[in-house]
């Protein structure tokens, strides 16, 4: 919901304070109670951030969250790569607040219109309109991957090679027609350094995959990518979305201050 750590510890601390503070005995549907108060908490928190001016100009990109190549649950790291991609968190930080929150209670988490329309203080209908804006933006502009993270892998792993290897037609074959790469730096509305197509992708993924010699294998947002580490931080995460079996796109985070609060030790020992 919330695109940084420390602003959903900041919700959940929030949260328990008022639940410390409530009457257990009141609470009849205490799992609708914690929706409404985590979701009200988290646009409280949204909406601070327009009021301090925050505009997209000065809205850091999203976090990433990196874990080993193979988590304890495969499958769960599947469901985890398939709601909240980092993909996906760019284009939630570029939504309104009310936007976000319905298209997040309501496509991620099923929870009726009607409920979010308690929750928002608005119609059930104003609610669907705003979750059904922020869905168009996010179909537009986001590749859903795969469910099958081995199989993921196994795509990965071959474009790995092949870019490593300078195998420029395997390579080709690999990458989706439409392929996209993105390379994110600073806040929401810094260009990105974007190329499209195989053919260019693939000449800029050789020359990228050939002076990244420090990285790891890692699950970037429950998507199988890799951090390049030097001198023991990470230098930037890639995120690789295979949709089809084939490479859609690649998703380069080099946000300095992102990346400075990553913990690699969660990544094992090399």
């Amino acid at each position: 919901m919330l695109g940084s750590l420390s602003d959903a510890d900041d919700a959940v601390q929030e949260t328990w304070l008022r639940l410390s503070r409530a009457d257990s005995n009141t609470l009849q549907n205490f799992d609708g109670w914690l929706t409404t108060v985590v979701a009200r908490v988290s646009l409280n928190i949204l909406r601070a951030r327009a009021a301090r001016g925050e505009d997209l100009a000065g809205v850091p990109l999203p976090e990433p969250i990196v874990g080993p190549a193979y988590g304890p649950d495969p499958e769960q790291e599947a469901l985890l790569a398939d709601s909240v991609g980092l993909a996906l968190l760019v284009v939630l930080e570029t939504l309104s607040p009310a936007e976000r929150l319905a298209y997040v209670l309501h496509d991620m988490f099923a929870v009726p219109f009607d409920e979010i329309a308690e929750i928002m203080e608005r119609s059930p209908d104003a609610a669907r309109q705003l979750a059904s804006r922020a869905r168009r933006r996010v179909q537009g502009e986001v590749a859903f991957p795969d469910v099958d993270l081995d199989r993921q892998w196994e795509v990965v792993d071959a474009f790995l090679k092949a870019a490593r290897e300078g195998e420029f037609e395997a390579l080709i074959g690999i990458l989706d027609p439409g392929v996209v790469l993105k390379a994110h730096a600073g806040t929401i509305t810094s260009t990105p350094h974007e190329v499209r197509g195989p053919d260019a992708v693939a000449e800029q993924t050789m020359v990228w995959a050939r002076s990244e010699t420090g990285s790891r294998r890692a699950l970037v947002n429950g998507t199988p990518g890799l951090v390049s580490i030097r001198d023991g931080r990470a230098g930037s995460v890639a995120a690789i979305t295979v949709k089809g079996g084939r490479v859609v796109e690649i998703a380069i985070l080099t946000d300095p201050e992102r990346l400075r609060q990553l913990d690699l030790t969660i990544l094992g020992p090399e």
